[in-house]
């Protein structure tokens, strides 16, 4: 029997109205929680007592939406993040390849460019690529994820040819808009499936460092966001190793769905070591910040009348939400612009109408960053929850106001008018986008605003309080897991995370450099900071 017992700091449970001076943990299961002695009566004299020395215990972060694999990858390929012009571009590709002795022939990626922040202002084209690496076929990724370029060994490699639309949706242009060589949205998510994986021994190493980083940022429940059959070695992996020391949620595309469900039939809405499959993933439009968020008023600054494009058409998308329903099975929807996310909604509810059954499975809006006010009441009467990419207020902040003007960017993840609609909402980082960072989103959804210092709507700041439900029990609710995490309360898991300082107690400008000092797993620690 193992006992942790905690004591003498702030301890915030996220349980309205119930505080907490002392928390008594036993094999990974909080037995209680209140009053120091009286808790300590329940405490042995072989349970290890850990003075918080005046800092803060939390319940752990919930990840509402990430892809744990993806940032596996981006650990091995070239960070374009720092990237200001080509040059930078083609002498970052150029060093690695020298760097890393990398084969004449061998798939050479990177990820993390932005053409908002390049000199040129728009998407390098393939012969910049191939001055980069004559060589070796390359990929680079915008840091949206949803495009990017190839070269021409790229594109010879991939039997990618001359033309303009892809048949399952998404664009490969030549030219006439943007650069020969890019790709956007489904031409360009399987553009990077057909790309050869590496080798299960460099990501092997990769996983585990990815794990370590969600850990350090106080994380012990993440996801896998979008599972296709291609990933399933890489789970298989984790799994049979039993690497996994936090949980993983996965959400599979429905195509694949079949093989992956076969292949992990005792992770399906449970945990198999450490792995659960949630429910199915798909996608109704792009990027904000790359300009293919599906609009429904033009944006500016670009093509007249341009509001990008929907991914699925109302029958595409209402067939999936049917399969969802009637397998009881929780459904994930990508829409940042406020035409997909009118689409979700509108389908969703001719779905529940049509399979007349009164499941709920929680329908969650993965980004709705120009989710409107106006959708709210429609949200909250389906019982949908929108997951806020808030972050993007400080980190696109600036693109926004560019793309759609100040008064659409200022409405930008709505999360308190959501608040004020009674809607629960989680909060989440798209990682490998940005870092799984939860302080600075609780710092971002407090303080809303850009990088430029431009506060984007000072009506939809949330308080702190409500930021950390977004991402303890909010996010627990997401995953059905309320009743067993989320919040510090006896019989739920002792997911635990040390701060070195309270939230709700000091200044917000002072949020984002919180540190976390140690993260706790049902009870065991998987990572403490270095206190030198």
């Amino acid at each position: 029997m193992k006992e942790l017992l905690f004591y003498n700091g702030d301890i915030i449970t996220m349980e309205e109205g119930k505080e907490a001076e002392a928390v008594l943990v036993r094999d990974g299961v909080i037995v209680k929680a209140g009053k120091k002695e009286q808790v300590e009566q329940e405490a042995s004299k072989e349970t290890q007592r850990i003075d918080l020395d005046g800092k803060t215990l939390i319940p752990a972060f919930i990840d509402a939406h990430s892809h744990f694999s993806g940032y596996a990858v981006s650990l091995l390929e070239i960070n374009l993040e720092n990237a200001k012009s080509y040059d930078d571009i083609i002498n970052m590709v150029q060093k690695f390849i020298k760097e890393n002795h990398v084969p004449k022939g061998e798939w050479v990626q990177a990820t993390g460019y932005d053409h908002n922040n390049l000199i040129e202002q728009k998407h390098p084209s393939k012969e910049l690529l191939d001055k980069a690496s004559p060589e070796n076929p390359l990929l680079i990724k915008h840091v949206s994820n949803h495009m990017g370029v190839l070269n021409s060994l790229g594109l010879e490699k991939l039997n990618i040819t001359d033309i303009t639309k892809d048949p399952e949706g998404g664009k490969i242009f030549k030219e006439n808009g943007e650069p020969a060589g890019y790709l956007e949205e489904k031409a360009f998510v399987n553009a990077t499936i057909a790309i050869p994986m590496v080798t299960m021994e460099k990501l092997s190493g990769a996983l585990l460092k990815t794990q370590e980083c969600y850990a350090s940022y106080g994380i012990t429940t993440a996801q896998e966001g979008y599972v296709v059959k291609e990933l399933g070695d890489i789970i298989q992996l984790m799994m049979a190793t039993n690497m996994l020391k936090i949980d993983l949620v996965g959400y599979v595309d429905f195509m694949d769905a079949p093989v992956v469900f076969e292949r992990f039939p005792n992770a399906i809405k449970q945990y198999d070591h450490h792995f659960k499959i949630g429910g199915y993933k798909t996608f109704l439009d792009g990027s904000p910040q790359g300009r293919t968020a599906w609009m429904l008023a033009p944006y500016e600054n670009g093509e007249e009348g341009y509001v990008a494009y929907g991914t699925q058409t109302d029958e595409q998308i209402l067939e999936k939400i049917e399969t969802a329903l009637k397998d009881d099975m929780q459904l994930l929807v990508h829409c940042n612009g406020d035409a997909a996310s009118a689409q979700y909604i509108r389908q969703y509810a001719k779905a529940k109408e049509q399979v007349g059954n009164d499941k709920e499975i929680r329908p969650v809006i993965i980004h709705a960053q120009l989710l409107a006010k106006d959708q709210l009441g429609e949200v909250k009467e389906l019982h949908m929850i929108p997951s806020f990419f808030v972050a993007h207020v400080y980190h696109w902040g600036d693109v926004h106001i560019k793309n759609f003007g100040l008064e659409r960017a200022k409405e930008i993840s709505p999360a308190n008018s959501a608040l004020k609609e009674d809607i629960l909402f989680t909060f989440h980082q798209d990682s490998p986008i940005i870092q799984p960072n939860m302080l600075e989103t609780i710092w971002c959804a407090c303080k809303r605003e850009t990088k430029n210092g431009i506060l984007l709507a000072e009506d939809e700041r949330i308080s702190p309080y409500e930021a950390l439900k977004a991402v303890t029990i909010n996010a627990a609710y997401q995953y059905f897991e309320e009743e067993k995490k989320g919040s510090i309360k006896e019989n739920k898991v002792a997911d635990l995370v040390i701060l070195d300082k309270n939230p709700l107690k000091i200044d917000i400008d002072e949020i984002r450099n919180i540190k976390v000092v140690e993260t706790f797993k049902e009870g065991t620690s998987i990572f403490k900071r270095n206190s030198k």
